[in-house]
């Protein structure tokens, strides 16, 4: 339950338009019977060609307590073309209780190979350090692969599945998917997620946190191309978990 949230957290925010040189979002994650369970903030900075697209998350309420006051940090930096966010380099950072995870990923274009460092502390301590050779290339990991999203799929009326691949997404062998509804589909999108001038999708997550393990995200996207709402339907059996745009 608790993991949940920061895997939410990692697909919430959309753009299809990167002239902004900065932008901030917020999201409320509420988690059925359990009401508030965390809050996520992302933001984005343009400077010429490079950017840096971070995002924190924090567990609030009775999360906070079961998950011994978890925080991430993931934080993507890299260089634009042709519109496109590029990455160079993918930090995750974890922080809960007297325990701290930091995966470091860089990306070499020219040979089209991905590494991995990945430090494990307990009180101060190291526990752990690898480093490893992903074997898989991506242009993207899981921050800039949902920035560009709404530049990869172009025909939004079509009803299809896509696959991509994203560094980041080990657990799912590299792998994202995301799927674009039937017109017989859109009344229960809507009824979950709300009406307005939307881009109704779903991501699909695989992950042994889910009781199907698989969690199937459903996203109402903006005409500004920032989510407003997401709804991860009854997870565990508790309720759906959701967030919600709040600025």
């Amino acid at each position: 339950m608790k993991k949940s949230l920061f895997i939410l957290g990692l697909v919430l925010v959309f753009m299809s338009q990167i002239q902004a040189k900065v932008l901030d979002v917020s999201y409320k994650v509420s988690f059925g019977m359990f009401g508030e369970m965390g809050i996520s903030d992302a933001h984005l900075e343009i400077k010429g060609d490079t950017y840096t697209i971070e995002i924190k998350m924090k567990a609030t309420g009775m999360a906070k307590a079961l998950s011994k006051n978890r925080k991430e940090r993931h934080i993507s930096k890299g260089h634009i073309v042709n519109g496109m966010f590029v990455t160079d380099t993918y930090k995750v950072i974890k922080r809960y209780g007297k325990k701290y995870i930091e995966k470091i990923y860089c990306i070499d274009h020219k040979k089209k190979r991905v590494t991995k460092d990945n430090t494990k502390k307990n009180q101060d301590k190291v526990t752990e350090k690898k480093h490893t050779v992903l074997d898989f290339y991506s242009e993207n990991d899981l921050l800039t692969l949902y920035f560009n999203l709404p530049k990869m799929i172009t025909d939004r009326s079509k009803a299809t599945t896509y696959e991509f691949s994203a560094v980041g997404a080990e657990r799912q062998g590299g792998k994202v998917k995301v799927r674009i509804p039937k017109e017989s589909e859109l009344k229960e999108y809507k009824k979950t997620l709300g009406e307005g001038d939307y881009w109704y999708m779903t991501a699909i997550i695989y992950q042994k946190i889910f009781a199907s393990n698989k969690g199937e995200l459903m996203l109402a996207v903006g005409k500004d191309g920032i989510t407003q709402k997401a709804v991860l339907k009854d997870l565990m059996m508790f309720g759906d978990l959701v967030a919600e745009r709040i600025k």
